[in-house]
């Protein structure tokens, strides 16, 4: 219980802070999950479930809470916003508001407009508990946006995901006593005939979170499945959007430490992106979940290559920022660690520690620009002092400085000058010259 109090009052305490990363996980200012990710524009816009710690009359200890949603949006992938809450359990005319149970959203645009898809526990339970599904519509991505009235009618169930076809139709598909689809009328806050299961995928094992894209005339169906003890995400392909659908593979293994998934995947800019979530900021709560970014490839056939998931995440980080090296992309197998830097704000993000001759750890990507740099900081604590060097693309690589580290218990910045530098995108290496622990939180250029 210590540890949830600790939780929520730094939560609380962060709420204000831009916590927004290139790095998995990429938003670190809340809780967030079930990434629906859609591209409007020139632009990346995320709209996730967003976890809050329940306590004693605000939801239910130990399992999700969810209260409102943000948006949060980005022109590159690397740098994301917080826009802000755009909807709450309190100004849904028709939602339950002591249910915290706004789980799984998504959002389309048509027209001009921006239609919002929710799940939530209405007031009103005279035809039996469980979930219904609203539409909140704004001129904006960000909002503002009004929730209709009433929930969609003809709809029970959970994971909204809205998808508009070629030809201008659109589909609502939802999770609840297997997968529905229906379509949309023109004015995508009604259903257009009766909904239809989804045939072909599997009978055993809980699913949820379908979300549906088209690819080369291609219908993909993504969904988390249990097919063991957690969710892992697998695919489904058809030639309509009502299927049948024809289980292709899986697209991220499960994992061992957080029973959940959930996925949305978008093109951007000629790359496709699979948006997930795992716990990395709540490792011993997996209530409280965060969002990732990973690159996702297909084969030549249509199929779709497993995705590993990544600290790393995607994009290029500029030399000049404080490189979070701990988000690595390799590391020696022996002498190196990451840690949270505070285990009571794990939104504050981790360190690496090295501590054998000859560690290393890799963070690939980084972008020196075209312009000489002159100096390297590196932020570091080590009761001993140390001796760091700073190569690119290998250990073996051009030595771009040799980095002394003082003894002492607090952290510090130490710089040193460069040399060897080459203009352009190269890999980060960082290594430990002879026996000592260093404590390392990030790295900058300039």
């Amino acid at each position: 219980m210590r540890y949830f109090r600790c939780l929520l009052s730094l939560a609380t305490a962060l709420a204000v802070t831009q916590g927004m990363f290139a790095q998995n996980p990429i938003i670190r200012n809340q809780f967030t999950a079930d990434p629906a990710a859609r591209v409007f524009g020139d632009s990346v816009y995320l709209y996730p479930s967003h976890d809050i710690l329940a306590t004693e009359g605000r939801g239910r200890p130990g399992w999700f809470c969810m209260e409102d949603y943000h948006v949060f949006s980005s022109a590159n992938l690397v740098d994301w916003k917080d826009d802000g809450v755009i909807l709450s359990q309190t100004t849904v005319p028709w939602a339950d508001p002591r249910a915290y149970a706004l789980w799984a959203p998504d959002c389309v645009s048509r027209n001009g407009k921006f239609f919002f898809y929710f799940p939530a526990p209405a007031k009103d339970t005279t035809h039996g508990r469980g979930f219904s599904i609203g539409v909140a519509v704004a001129e904006k991505p960000w909002g503002p946006f009004t929730p209709q009235p009433a929930p969609i009618d003809g709809v029970r169930g959970i994971d909204p995901n809205p998808f508009i076809d070629d030809d201008g139709q659109a589909y609502l598909y939802w999770a609840g006593w297997g997968f529905q689809v229906a379509k949309l009328k023109a004015n995508m806050v009604e259903l257009d005939g009766r909904p239809q299961p989804i045939a072909g995928l599997p009978t055993a094992g809980l699913k949820e979170g379908p979300y549906v894209f088209k690819r080369n005339g291609k219908y993909y169906l993504t969904y988390p499945h249990v097919q063991n003890k957690t969710e892992r995400l697998e695919y489904a392909i058809g030639e309509s959007p009502t299927g049948p659908f024809t289980v292709a593979g899986v697209i991220m293994d499960e994992s061992s430490e957080c029973w959940t998934n959930q996925q949305s995947i978008i093109e951007f800019k000629n790359q496709w992106y699979l948006f997930y979530h795992h716990n990395d900021l709540s490792p011993n709560f997996d209530k409280n979940r965060s969002v990732r970014i990973d690159s996702l490839f297909f084969n030549d056939d249509g199929t779709i290559r497993k995705v590993i998931p990544t600290l790393r995440g995607v994009g290029a980080t500029e030399a000049s920022r404080e490189i979070q090296i701990d988000r690595y992309s390799a590391r020696s197998e022996r002498g190196v660690s990451t840690e949270f830097l505070d285990t009571l704000n794990t939104f504050g993000g981790w360190k690496t520690v090295l501590d054998t001759a000859g560690a290393w750890i890799q963070y690939n990507s980084v972008d020196f620009g075209g312009r000489p740099l002159a100096s390297v900081s590196i932020r570091v604590r080590s009761a001993t002092g140390g001796a760091l060097q700073v190569r690119v693309d290998r250990s073996d690589g051009p030595l771009l400085a040799a980095v002394a580290v003082p003894g002492g218990h607090e952290w510090t910045v130490v710089k040193a000058g460069l040399s060897n530098l080459q203009p352009g995108i190269h890999n980060l290496r960082v290594l430990l010259e002879q026996d000592a622990e260093v404590e390392i939180d990030w790295v900058s250029f300039e």
